[in-house]
């Protein structure tokens, strides 16, 4: 017997674009893919309203001004209500308490799903351990955090951020060319430019790197508040013809799939996406063994993982993987079995809706 259809209202009071949002949009796509009805309430402006709108996706603009906007709550138990919602997977602090209230107070009585996406110390611990059906988080790390801070660990389950491993796996190269790099090395990163990222910690191991293979050139997709001092501490370390900022790119895929080595020393982190978006292009990996990186770059087997907040180190393993192409060829190969066998949106969307079938069921 088919499973029966689905209808599944995804909330979000973030205005701006993430990891967190452009995960909640690929749940939707997915969930449509699988012959689903997936269903948004954002607040008025929000950019993943627009993007879900230009995909079709059907949106409700929700005021979510407080997480008691009494408003906001009563809009969203009308939508339950009308669109016969079954399950409410919230995401953020303030839609997860109103859109919890709305659930728990409506006619209808939906499962109320809690996404996890941070790895921070959580606010109330009544908005996971008592509003919420089930708690997901996007790392195993992230659920022990929970664990920790009391909230029970039957209601929480870890389900990994999927990517589109495809879409990946057949980039096209094209920073060679377009960066006139010849044969040297690329040495690359993708990530907002923020502190927490680790940028300056790759810029202080840089110098070590280049002692050895002068020709590398590193490259830094991405934008944010440190560009600035980053400029300003490439021009001070003298570093200004190996290591160029590409700005925002909008061919990720085709950025990774021309390194020669992915690296992001990231201080903070609950999973990690960014890692696993290199290894489904085939790169071998250096990160940090903080949060739910370790999760997904396996030292030793899908890269290699150092401490956070020390450049010394990162060099060190930036160097062992130069100096080896046969062992980073075999670490990208690695990589990108693991990211087809536990990181793709197919697997992440079976668990998902596994979970809501099993919610619904009990």
């Amino acid at each position: 017997m088919p499973s029966p259809v689905l209808t599944v209202l995804h909330t979000e009071s973030s205005v701006g674009w993430g990891g967190q949002e452009n995960r909640t949009l690929n749940e939707a796509r997915e969930l449509k893919r699988r012959g689903h009805r997936a269903l948004l309430a954002t607040r008025p402006g929000a950019e993943l309203a627009r993007r879900a709108r230009a995909e079709g996706f059907e949106v409700f603009e929700v005021p979510m001004r407080s997480n008691l906007d009494l408003p906001g709550v009563m809009r969203l138990m009308a939508i339950i209500g009308r669109e016969r919602v079954d399950v409410v997977n919230t995401h953020s602090g303030r839609d997860s308490f109103l859109a919890g209230l709305a659930g728990r107070l409506a006619r209808r009585r939906p499962r109320i799903v809690r996404t996890r996406h941070l790895a921070l110390p959580i606010t109330s611990r009544w908005g996971y351990a008592r509003l919420p059906h089930q708690v997901v988080t996007v790392s195993r790390q992230v659920r022990e955090d929970l664990i920790a801070q009391g909230v029970p660990a039957g209601r929480i389950v870890a389900i990994p951020t999927g990517i589109d491993v495809g879409r990946y796996a057949s980039a096209t190269p094209v920073l060679r060319e377009e960066l006139a790099a010849g044969t040297r090395l690329l040495i690359g990163t993708v990530a907002i430019l923020r502190k927490k990222k680790g940028h300056a910690y790759l810029l202080e191991a840089i110098p070590e790197v280049l002692r050895e293979f002068p020709d590398a050139l590193f490259v830094f997709a991405g934008d944010g508040p440190q560009r600035q001092n980053l400029e300003r501490r490439i021009v001070e370390l003298g570093l200004s013809d190996s290591v160029r900022i590409l700005g925002l790119r909008r061919d990720v895929p085709n950025v990774l799939a021309s390194l020669d080595l992915f690296v992001l020393p990231t201080l903070q982190e609950a999973l990690g996406t960014s890692y696993a978006e290199a290894m489904a292009t085939g790169c071998a990996t250096v990160g940090c063994a903080v949060g739910g990186v370790p999760e997904v770059v396996h030292d030793g087997e899908t890269g290699l993982l150092v401490p956070p907040a020390e450049s010394a180190p990162l060099a060190a393993a930036i160097l062992a993987l130069l100096r080896d192409p046969a062992r980073r060829a075999a670490m990208g190969a690695a990589g990108r079995r693991l990211a087809e066998r536990e990181y793709s949106l197919t697997v992440m969307s079976e668990r998902m809706v596994a979970l809501y079938e099993s919610l619904l069921a009990a």
